[in-house]
């Protein structure tokens, strides 16, 4: 069951894929005032309104728009086939044009954005797939659900008794912890998962959109609980990216969370317990 839902989800939204559904939009032509507009499947209507939710709630620092920078920086292919190392690229001539553009009408699932626009739905679409197969899966067998993509994890159904146990470990080598949920989800963003060189640059797949460039190494993980995956992986996403305003942030809405610095410190935020071995 799992399997068929990550199916259409990659059939829908994958970037790497020249028969997706967002790759065929890419290349799809624009009108006189260079904007595309078109017809999305549900699947993909439901990915771009929660990625364009995350925008909203993360006061853009996870932008759906940062497809065509990523693939100028390397990121053009699942990240197992990306070189690397290869020869530099330039920094300076990238550009984010910011999820505001997107126009989408979730009564029609009309789509207009500008032509060309590669959208990148990876800081939302595992966890709100995450999210989606648990829930579909719990109702259907009636049973308790943990489903886990990578580092994105969500629950449904009926918890086991002292709830589920769950391994967050920290990408850069530092030590790992054990939480336990009953609901919701657990994320993991990291800076170190997903790094490249090219040229003298070491690269990483979290771009600050308003830079267009990946996001200074202030935390090299970030671990957020939520009420859902998708909310808990964007919040990850978004404290990798403010740095050391996420703290302060992710206290303001009561989001439980462990920061791993880039000297391998940990920071625990709004309840996350201290941490304890992970023996799993």
């Amino acid at each position: 069951m799992l399997a068929a839902e990550l199916a259409e989800l990659d059939a829908a939204c994958s970037r790497f894929r020249p028969d997706s559904e967002v790759t065929r939009i890419a290349r799809a032509p624009g009108d006189a005032a260079g904007m595309c507009t078109v017809t999305v499947s549900p699947l993909l209507a439901e990915a771009i309104a929660v990625a364009l939710r995350a925008a909203r709630l993360t006061d853009g620092d996870v932008d759906p728009t940062v497809g065509s920078a990523l693939q100028a920086l390397g990121y053009d292919r699942d990240f197992g086939q990306v070189p690397p190392t290869a020869a530099a690229v330039q920094l300076a001539a990238l550009y984010v044009p910011g999820w505001q553009v997107i126009d989408l009408d979730p009564a029609t699932r009309r789509l207009r954005l500008p032509a060309g626009l590669q959208l990148d739905l990876g800081a939302t679409a595992a966890g709100w797939a995450a999210d989606r197969a648990a829930d579909r899966i719990a109702k259907e067998l009636d049973c308790g659900v943990l489903v886990s993509l990578g580092g994105d994890t969500s629950v449904a159904g009926e918890p086991p008794g002292d709830g589920w146990r769950i391994g967050v470990r920290d990408v850069g080598g530092g030590p790992g912890t054990v939480i336990s949920i009953r609901d919701g989800g657990v994320a993991t963003s990291s800076i170190a998962a997903r790094s490249w060189r090219r040229g003298g640059d070491v690269l990483h797949h979290i771009l600050d959109p308003r830079t267009a460039l990946p996001a200074a190494p202030v935390w090299r993980t970030a671990s957020v609980a939520a009420a859902s995956c998708a909310d808990a992986n964007a919040a990850a996403t978004a404290a990798i990216i403010r740095g050391r305003y996420a703290p302060g942030w992710l206290a303001s809405l009561g989001l439980p969370a462990r920061l791993v610095a880039a000297d391998g410190s940990v920071q625990v935020i709004a309840g996350w317990p201290e941490d304890r071995p992970l023996e799993l």
